[in-house]
Protein backbone atom coordinates (compact mmCIF):
# COMPACT_ATOMS: atom_id res chain seq x y z
CA UNK A 1 0.00 0.00 0.00
CA UNK A 2 1.32 3.45 -0.92
CA UNK A 3 1.81 5.87 1.96
CA UNK A 4 2.81 9.50 2.32
CA UNK A 5 4.36 11.49 5.15
CA UNK A 6 3.86 15.06 6.22
CA UNK A 7 7.20 16.89 6.39
CA UNK A 8 6.15 20.49 7.16
CA UNK A 9 3.58 23.23 6.48
CA UNK A 10 4.22 26.19 4.19
CA UNK A 11 1.81 29.14 3.90
CA UNK A 12 -0.70 27.02 5.78
CA UNK A 13 -0.45 24.19 3.20
CA UNK A 14 0.61 20.70 4.28
CA UNK A 15 3.67 19.49 2.38
CA UNK A 16 3.92 15.70 2.04
CA UNK A 17 6.16 13.16 0.31
CA UNK A 18 4.81 9.96 -1.21
CA UNK A 19 6.65 6.69 -0.69
CA UNK A 20 7.44 6.60 -4.43
CA UNK A 21 9.40 9.85 -4.04
CA UNK A 22 12.15 8.07 -2.12
CA UNK A 23 12.79 5.79 -5.10
CA UNK A 24 12.89 8.58 -7.69
CA UNK A 25 15.05 10.81 -5.45
CA UNK A 26 17.62 8.03 -5.07
CA UNK A 27 17.46 7.21 -8.82
CA UNK A 28 18.00 10.84 -9.90
CA UNK A 29 20.87 11.31 -7.44
CA UNK A 30 22.52 8.11 -8.72
CA UNK A 31 22.07 9.14 -12.38
CA UNK A 32 23.50 12.62 -11.80
CA UNK A 33 26.45 11.48 -9.66
CA UNK A 34 27.21 8.37 -11.69
CA UNK A 35 26.66 9.57 -15.26
CA UNK A 36 25.60 13.17 -15.92
CA UNK A 37 28.23 15.16 -14.00
CA UNK A 38 31.14 12.71 -14.67
CA UNK A 39 30.47 12.92 -18.43
CA UNK A 40 30.50 16.76 -18.37
CA UNK A 41 33.19 17.30 -15.73
CA UNK A 42 35.64 14.34 -15.85
CA UNK A 43 38.33 16.05 -13.74
CA UNK A 44 36.29 16.22 -10.54
CA UNK A 45 37.08 13.90 -7.60
CA UNK A 46 34.57 11.11 -7.04
CA UNK A 47 33.09 12.59 -3.86
CA UNK A 48 32.25 15.86 -5.63
CA UNK A 49 29.99 14.10 -8.12
CA UNK A 50 27.89 12.80 -5.23
CA UNK A 51 27.99 16.14 -3.43
CA UNK A 52 26.73 18.09 -6.45
CA UNK A 53 24.37 15.28 -7.51
CA UNK A 54 22.69 15.24 -4.10
CA UNK A 55 22.39 19.04 -4.06
CA UNK A 56 20.92 18.99 -7.58
CA UNK A 57 18.30 16.38 -6.60
CA UNK A 58 17.25 18.37 -3.53
CA UNK A 59 16.99 21.63 -5.49
CA UNK A 60 15.13 19.87 -8.32
CA UNK A 61 12.38 18.85 -5.94
CA UNK A 62 12.43 22.29 -4.32
CA UNK A 63 11.76 23.61 -7.84
CA UNK A 64 8.88 21.16 -8.28
CA UNK A 65 7.51 22.23 -4.90
CA UNK A 66 7.73 25.90 -5.94
CA UNK A 67 5.86 25.04 -9.16
CA UNK A 68 3.02 23.37 -7.24
CA UNK A 69 3.05 26.08 -4.59
CA UNK A 70 2.46 28.69 -7.30
CA UNK A 71 -0.64 26.75 -8.42
CA UNK A 72 -1.82 26.47 -4.82
CA UNK A 73 -1.38 30.12 -3.83
CA UNK A 74 -3.18 31.39 -6.94
CA UNK A 75 -5.97 28.82 -6.44
CA UNK A 76 -6.38 29.94 -2.83
CA UNK A 77 -6.40 33.59 -3.88
CA UNK A 78 -9.19 32.74 -6.33
CA UNK A 79 -11.29 31.27 -3.52
CA UNK A 80 -10.21 27.62 -3.69
CA UNK A 81 -9.16 25.45 -0.75
CA UNK A 82 -5.75 23.76 -0.93
CA UNK A 83 -5.24 20.93 1.55
CA UNK A 84 -1.77 19.70 0.65
CA UNK A 85 1.04 19.35 -1.87
CA UNK A 86 2.50 15.87 -2.32
CA UNK A 87 5.83 15.10 -4.01
CA UNK A 88 5.78 11.70 -5.71
CA UNK A 89 7.27 9.61 -8.50
CA UNK A 90 6.34 11.92 -11.40
CA UNK A 91 6.87 15.26 -9.67
CA UNK A 92 4.22 16.83 -7.49
CA UNK A 93 0.51 17.38 -7.15
CA UNK A 94 -1.50 20.00 -5.27
CA UNK A 95 -4.72 18.81 -3.67
CA UNK A 96 -7.13 21.60 -4.63
CA UNK A 97 -10.47 20.61 -3.12
CA UNK A 98 -12.74 22.67 -5.35
CA UNK A 99 -12.59 22.86 -9.14
CA UNK A 100 -12.26 26.42 -10.57
CA UNK A 101 -15.71 27.91 -11.14
CA UNK A 102 -14.84 29.91 -14.28
CA UNK A 103 -12.58 29.42 -17.32
CA UNK A 104 -10.59 32.51 -16.34
CA UNK A 105 -9.74 31.02 -12.94
CA UNK A 106 -8.78 27.70 -14.51
CA UNK A 107 -6.56 29.52 -17.02
CA UNK A 108 -4.71 31.61 -14.42
CA UNK A 109 -4.23 28.72 -11.96
CA UNK A 110 -2.86 26.45 -14.72
CA UNK A 111 -0.59 29.01 -16.38
CA UNK A 112 1.15 30.20 -13.21
CA UNK A 113 2.95 26.85 -12.78
CA UNK A 114 4.98 26.96 -16.02
CA UNK A 115 5.60 30.68 -15.49
CA UNK A 116 7.09 29.95 -12.07
CA UNK A 117 9.34 27.27 -13.60
CA UNK A 118 10.53 29.76 -16.24
CA UNK A 119 11.33 32.29 -13.50
CA UNK A 120 13.29 29.65 -11.56
CA UNK A 121 15.14 28.70 -14.76
CA UNK A 122 16.01 32.37 -15.26
CA UNK A 123 17.35 32.69 -11.70
CA UNK A 124 19.61 29.66 -12.11
CA UNK A 125 20.74 30.86 -15.55
CA UNK A 126 21.77 34.19 -14.03
CA UNK A 127 23.64 32.34 -11.28
CA UNK A 128 25.41 30.19 -13.87
CA UNK A 129 26.50 33.25 -15.86
CA UNK A 130 27.71 34.92 -12.68
CA UNK A 131 29.87 32.09 -11.30
CA UNK A 132 31.14 30.22 -14.37
CA UNK A 133 34.88 30.46 -14.46
CA UNK A 134 34.87 31.22 -10.72
CA UNK A 135 33.29 28.17 -9.07
CA UNK A 136 32.81 25.22 -11.41
CA UNK A 137 30.68 22.99 -9.09
CA UNK A 138 28.16 25.77 -8.39
CA UNK A 139 28.14 26.75 -12.06
CA UNK A 140 27.49 23.10 -13.04
CA UNK A 141 24.68 22.87 -10.48
CA UNK A 142 23.09 26.12 -11.69
CA UNK A 143 23.38 25.11 -15.34
CA UNK A 144 21.66 21.76 -14.73
CA UNK A 145 18.83 23.35 -12.72
CA UNK A 146 18.25 26.06 -15.32
CA UNK A 147 17.95 23.41 -18.05
CA UNK A 148 15.69 21.09 -16.00
CA UNK A 149 13.34 23.92 -14.98
CA UNK A 150 13.14 25.08 -18.58
CA UNK A 151 12.23 21.50 -19.55
CA UNK A 152 9.70 21.35 -16.70
CA UNK A 153 8.00 24.50 -17.98
CA UNK A 154 7.97 23.26 -21.59
CA UNK A 155 6.74 19.76 -20.73
CA UNK A 156 3.93 21.07 -18.51
CA UNK A 157 2.70 23.27 -21.35
CA UNK A 158 2.06 20.24 -23.57
CA UNK A 159 -1.70 20.64 -24.35
CA UNK A 160 -2.88 17.40 -22.78
CA UNK A 161 -4.92 17.05 -19.60
CA UNK A 162 -3.93 16.81 -16.73
CA UNK A 163 -0.73 18.72 -17.56
CA UNK A 164 -0.87 22.50 -17.12
CA UNK A 165 -1.07 22.96 -20.88
CA UNK A 166 -4.05 20.60 -20.93
CA UNK A 167 -5.76 22.67 -18.25
CA UNK A 168 -5.07 25.82 -20.27
CA UNK A 169 -6.63 24.03 -23.28
CA UNK A 170 -9.63 23.06 -21.13
CA UNK A 171 -10.06 26.66 -19.97
CA UNK A 172 -10.05 27.89 -23.58
CA UNK A 173 -12.47 25.15 -24.70
CA UNK A 174 -14.67 25.87 -21.68
CA UNK A 175 -14.79 29.57 -22.60
CA UNK A 176 -15.66 28.77 -26.22
CA UNK A 177 -18.24 26.02 -25.58
CA UNK A 178 -19.57 27.16 -22.23
CA UNK A 179 -19.60 23.52 -21.12
CA UNK A 180 -17.07 22.19 -18.59
CA UNK A 181 -17.83 18.54 -19.37
CA UNK A 182 -17.27 19.00 -23.10
CA UNK A 183 -14.12 21.05 -22.47
CA UNK A 184 -12.75 18.35 -20.16
CA UNK A 185 -13.47 15.71 -22.78
CA UNK A 186 -11.52 17.69 -25.40
CA UNK A 187 -8.54 18.18 -23.08
CA UNK A 188 -8.70 14.57 -21.84
CA UNK A 189 -8.79 13.14 -25.38
CA UNK A 190 -5.80 15.28 -26.32
CA UNK A 191 -3.98 14.09 -23.21
CA UNK A 192 -4.66 10.44 -24.05
CA UNK A 193 -3.39 10.94 -27.62
CA UNK A 194 -0.17 12.50 -26.33
CA UNK A 195 0.15 9.67 -23.80
CA UNK A 196 -0.08 7.04 -26.56
CA UNK A 197 2.62 8.90 -28.53
CA UNK A 198 4.89 8.90 -25.47
CA UNK A 199 4.28 5.20 -24.85
CA UNK A 200 5.05 4.41 -28.51
CA UNK A 201 8.22 6.54 -28.34
CA UNK A 202 9.25 4.76 -25.15
CA UNK A 203 8.77 1.33 -26.69
CA UNK A 204 10.75 2.38 -29.77
CA UNK A 205 13.60 3.63 -27.55
CA UNK A 206 13.62 0.33 -25.65
CA UNK A 207 13.77 -1.67 -28.90
CA UNK A 208 16.66 0.46 -30.20
CA UNK A 209 18.79 -0.14 -27.10
CA UNK A 210 17.94 2.87 -24.90
CA UNK A 211 16.17 0.79 -22.27
CA UNK A 212 16.06 3.19 -19.28
CA UNK A 213 15.21 6.26 -21.37
CA UNK A 214 12.47 4.33 -23.14
CA UNK A 215 11.09 2.87 -19.92
CA UNK A 216 10.92 6.29 -18.30
CA UNK A 217 9.16 7.87 -21.32
CA UNK A 218 6.66 4.99 -21.47
CA UNK A 219 5.93 5.31 -17.75
CA UNK A 220 5.27 9.04 -18.12
CA UNK A 221 2.92 8.27 -21.02
CA UNK A 222 1.09 5.68 -18.94
CA UNK A 223 0.73 8.15 -16.06
CA UNK A 224 -0.65 10.89 -18.33
CA UNK A 225 -3.12 8.47 -19.93
CA UNK A 226 -4.48 7.20 -16.61
CA UNK A 227 -4.67 10.72 -15.14
CA UNK A 228 -6.43 12.11 -18.23
CA UNK A 229 -9.00 9.29 -18.14
CA UNK A 230 -9.53 9.66 -14.41
CA UNK A 231 -9.90 13.44 -14.67
CA UNK A 232 -12.69 13.14 -17.23
CA UNK A 233 -14.51 10.52 -15.15
CA UNK A 234 -14.33 12.76 -12.07
CA UNK A 235 -15.98 15.60 -13.97
CA UNK A 236 -18.69 13.22 -15.23
CA UNK A 237 -19.41 12.04 -11.67
CA UNK A 238 -19.57 15.61 -10.35
CA UNK A 239 -21.93 16.64 -13.15
CA UNK A 240 -24.09 13.59 -12.45
CA UNK A 241 -24.33 14.42 -8.75
CA UNK A 242 -24.96 18.12 -9.29
CA UNK A 243 -28.66 17.48 -9.96
CA UNK A 244 -29.05 15.14 -6.97
CA UNK A 245 -29.98 16.35 -3.48
CA UNK A 246 -28.15 15.10 -0.40
CA UNK A 247 -31.45 13.82 1.02
CA UNK A 248 -31.58 11.37 -1.93
CA UNK A 249 -28.15 10.00 -1.03
CA UNK A 250 -28.24 9.90 2.76
CA UNK A 251 -28.84 6.85 4.92
CA UNK A 252 -31.71 7.53 7.36
CA UNK A 253 -31.71 4.12 9.10
CA UNK A 254 -28.59 4.67 11.21
CA UNK A 255 -28.46 3.31 14.75
CA UNK A 256 -26.52 4.23 17.88
CA UNK A 257 -23.62 2.28 19.36
CA UNK A 258 -21.48 2.84 22.42
CA UNK A 259 -17.92 4.00 21.82
CA UNK A 260 -16.65 1.53 24.39
CA UNK A 261 -17.50 -1.61 22.39
CA UNK A 262 -14.87 -3.31 20.25
CA UNK A 263 -14.77 -3.06 16.48
CA UNK A 264 -15.28 -6.84 16.35
CA UNK A 265 -18.53 -6.49 18.36
CA UNK A 266 -19.60 -3.71 16.03
CA UNK A 267 -19.07 -6.01 13.04
CA UNK A 268 -20.81 -9.05 14.54
CA UNK A 269 -23.68 -7.43 16.47
CA UNK A 270 -24.51 -4.47 14.28
CA UNK A 271 -23.04 -4.45 10.76
CA UNK A 272 -23.69 -8.12 9.93
CA UNK A 273 -26.95 -8.52 11.86
CA UNK A 274 -28.58 -5.20 11.06
CA UNK A 275 -27.08 -4.78 7.58
CA UNK A 276 -26.22 -1.14 8.31
CA UNK A 277 -23.16 0.79 7.17
CA UNK A 278 -23.06 3.82 9.47
CA UNK A 279 -23.74 4.36 13.16
CA UNK A 280 -23.92 7.26 15.57
CA UNK A 281 -21.45 6.74 18.42
CA UNK A 282 -22.54 7.80 21.91
CA UNK A 283 -20.64 8.29 25.16
CA UNK A 284 -22.71 8.62 28.35
CA UNK A 285 -25.82 9.14 26.25
CA UNK A 286 -24.35 12.04 24.21
CA UNK A 287 -23.29 12.09 20.57
CA UNK A 288 -19.53 11.48 20.40
CA UNK A 289 -19.05 10.88 16.68
CA UNK A 290 -19.91 8.69 13.72
CA UNK A 291 -18.45 5.36 12.61
CA UNK A 292 -18.88 4.04 9.08
CA UNK A 293 -18.11 0.82 7.23
CA UNK A 294 -15.05 2.47 5.66
CA UNK A 295 -13.60 3.08 9.13
CA UNK A 296 -14.00 -0.59 10.00
CA UNK A 297 -12.47 -1.80 6.73
CA UNK A 298 -9.31 0.18 7.51
CA UNK A 299 -8.66 -2.01 10.59
CA UNK A 300 -7.07 -5.46 9.94
CA UNK A 301 -9.42 -8.26 11.00
CA UNK A 302 -6.92 -9.62 13.54
CA UNK A 303 -6.84 -6.26 15.38
CA UNK A 304 -10.58 -5.60 15.54
CA UNK A 305 -11.07 -7.38 18.86
CA UNK A 306 -8.52 -5.12 20.60
CA UNK A 307 -9.66 -1.87 18.94
CA UNK A 308 -12.52 0.21 20.38
CA UNK A 309 -15.08 2.00 18.25
CA UNK A 310 -14.13 5.35 19.81
CA UNK A 311 -10.61 4.87 18.43
CA UNK A 312 -11.73 4.67 14.79
CA UNK A 313 -14.80 6.95 14.76
CA UNK A 314 -14.83 10.45 13.35
CA UNK A 315 -15.14 12.61 16.50
CA UNK A 316 -17.99 15.09 16.79
CA UNK A 317 -15.66 18.10 16.60
CA UNK A 318 -14.33 16.89 13.23
CA UNK A 319 -17.73 16.24 11.65
CA UNK A 320 -18.46 18.38 8.62
CA UNK A 321 -22.22 18.71 8.48
CA UNK A 322 -24.20 19.33 5.32
CA UNK A 323 -27.76 20.35 4.56
CA UNK A 324 -30.18 17.84 2.97
CA UNK A 325 -30.93 20.37 0.22
CA UNK A 326 -27.33 20.78 -0.95
CA UNK A 327 -26.30 18.98 -4.13
CA UNK A 328 -24.43 15.69 -4.22
CA UNK A 329 -21.26 17.14 -5.74
CA UNK A 330 -20.65 19.16 -2.56
CA UNK A 331 -20.77 16.14 -0.27
CA UNK A 332 -18.56 14.26 -2.75
CA UNK A 333 -15.93 17.03 -2.53
CA UNK A 334 -15.85 16.69 1.26
CA UNK A 335 -15.56 12.90 1.16
CA UNK A 336 -12.95 13.04 -1.61
CA UNK A 337 -10.64 15.08 0.60
CA UNK A 338 -9.62 11.83 2.31
CA UNK A 339 -9.94 13.37 5.78
CA UNK A 340 -13.41 11.98 6.56
CA UNK A 341 -15.38 8.88 5.63
CA UNK A 342 -18.88 10.17 6.36
CA UNK A 343 -20.83 13.41 6.54
CA UNK A 344 -23.82 13.95 8.87
CA UNK A 345 -26.87 15.58 7.32
CA UNK A 346 -28.29 18.17 9.73
CA UNK A 347 -31.47 20.21 9.41
CA UNK A 348 -32.65 22.65 12.09
CA UNK A 349 -30.09 21.25 14.54
CA UNK A 350 -31.20 17.63 14.17
CA UNK A 351 -29.31 14.80 12.45
CA UNK A 352 -31.51 13.62 9.58
CA UNK A 353 -29.09 11.10 8.09
CA UNK A 354 -25.53 10.18 7.22
CA UNK A 355 -23.80 10.06 3.83
CA UNK A 356 -20.85 7.66 3.40
CA UNK A 357 -18.77 6.95 0.33
CA UNK A 358 -20.69 3.70 -0.01
CA UNK A 359 -23.98 5.60 -0.38
CA UNK A 360 -22.61 7.56 -3.34
CA UNK A 361 -21.06 4.47 -4.93
CA UNK A 362 -24.35 2.57 -4.63
CA UNK A 363 -26.23 5.47 -6.22
CA UNK A 364 -23.76 5.73 -9.12
CA UNK A 365 -23.77 1.95 -9.61
CA UNK A 366 -27.57 1.89 -9.75
CA UNK A 367 -27.69 4.70 -12.31
CA UNK A 368 -25.07 2.88 -14.37
CA UNK A 369 -27.07 -0.37 -14.33
CA UNK A 370 -30.20 1.51 -15.40
CA UNK A 371 -28.33 3.24 -18.19
CA UNK A 372 -29.10 6.70 -16.76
Amino acid sequence: MRTSWRIFRLFGIEIRIDSSWIFIFALITWALAGYYFPSHYPAWPRWRYWEVGLAASVLLFVSVLAHELAHSLVARRKGGEVRSITLFLFGGVAEIVKEPETPAREFSIALVGPISSLIIAGIFSALWLGVRGINEPIAALARYLSIINLFLAAFNMVPGFPLDGGRVLRAIAWKVTGNLKRATRIASTTGQAIAFLLIALGVWQILTGFFFNGLWIALIGWFIHSAATRGYREVLVKEMLRDVRVRDLMDTTFEKVEGSISVQDLVEDYILKKRERSFLVTEAGKLAGIVCLEDVKAIPSEKRGDTLVREIMTPRDRLEAISPEEDGSQVLARLASGKINQVPVIERGQIEGVVCRANILEFLHLRSELGV
